[in-house]
């Protein structure tokens, strides 16, 4: 079985839940304290070892072409002023190791449509599809953990977590198998369902690993829910030919998609800075005894 060495990235969203900040940025660059999500999503898939990430773009989002391309004077200006640390700092954003492709999503039909646009530069090899919208703060990557329980059972995984049952509906749900510790396989998998209508409370993030045969059905499977092609009946439609299986990831995840879960992960990530963590542990403090008096 191959090893998975691609990683596609969906970026081509307009990010329109943090307008105006938005409006000529992409939202994966928005910065968790002195990173952009989309850094930190490409440093989860160098820790598992993935070498070749696929950036499925759309307009406005030239910044995270530049952000991993040479910045011939934004160096040259840092070596001539001797800020050497800087200079590493912005030569190892990404391994001189890994490399970076862009492929565009000419119309916003979906997150299945997106991967589908994918499918020229991953060809017929297993890949990972990490979503930057999820920030995970993990000890192992999270996309690590999946990638060795893949080379450990060769099936497609997808990343999952227990949610309260009034928020399904913003979530695809899985039901799954939890018998064995490491392998959860799943048995049904739907799109958003309604709080009294779906079959459990196990939700998909943004975490996957999935087989080339996952491009059939992209191929194959109907517009679903908001008349776009989700990426979630495509999978349905592979339950029937595959395996897959669930992985209740090790970490805290952020959704970075909304406001309060991109500040929730803004406050977690700058207190554990090795640079401002204690200095902003402090203000907290003091904000907290100003504001919040007991």
């Amino acid at each position: 079985m191959q090893k998975i060495k691609k990683a596609v990235f969906p970026v081509a969203g307009l990010g329109t839940r943090f307008l105006p900040a938005t409006k000529a940025s992409p939202k994966e660059m928005l910065n968790v304290v002195d990173k952009p999500l989309i850094q930190y999503a490409v440093e989860e898939a160098v820790a598992a070892g993935i070498t070749e990430m696929i950036f499925v773009t759309g307009r406005t989002k030239r910044a995270i072409e530049d952000h991993f391309d040479k910045a011939y004077e934004l160096e040259s200006e840092l070596a001539a002023k001797h800020k050497h640390k800087l200079l590493e700092l912005v030569q190892s954003i990404i391994p001189k190791t890994v490399t970076c492709a862009y492929v565009r999503q000419p119309e916003a039909l979906g997150l299945g449509h997106a991967v589908l646009c994918a499918q020229p530069l991953v060809g017929d090899e297993p890949f990972a599809i990490i979503l930057a919208d999820d920030l995970i703060d993990s000890d192992k990557a999270v996309m690590r953990q999946m990638v060795e329980l893949f080379d450990d059972s060769h099936s497609a995984i997808i990343g999952v977590e227990t949610v309260p049952q009034s928020e399904t509906g913003s979530y695809g749900i899985v039901v799954a198998s939890e018998d064995r510790p490491a392998h959860w396989p799943i048995t049904q998998i739907v799109e958003k369902p309604k709080p009294a209508e779906a079959p459990s409370n196990l939700a998909v993030v943004g975490r996957y690993i999935m087989t080339p045969r996952i491009f059939h059905h992209l191929l194959n499977v109907k517009p679903g829910a908001g008349g776009e092609i989700q990426l979630t009946d495509a999978i349905a439609a592979l339950l029937k030919e595959e395996q897959v299986l669930a992985w209740p990831f090790d970490g805290v995840r952020y959704d970075c998609g909304n406001k309060i879960g991109y500040l929730k992960a803004t406050l977690a990530f700058a207190r554990k800075h090795p640079e401002v963590g204690d200095e902003f542990a402090e203000y907290l403090r003091s904000f907290c005894e100003q504001n919040y008096p007991a």
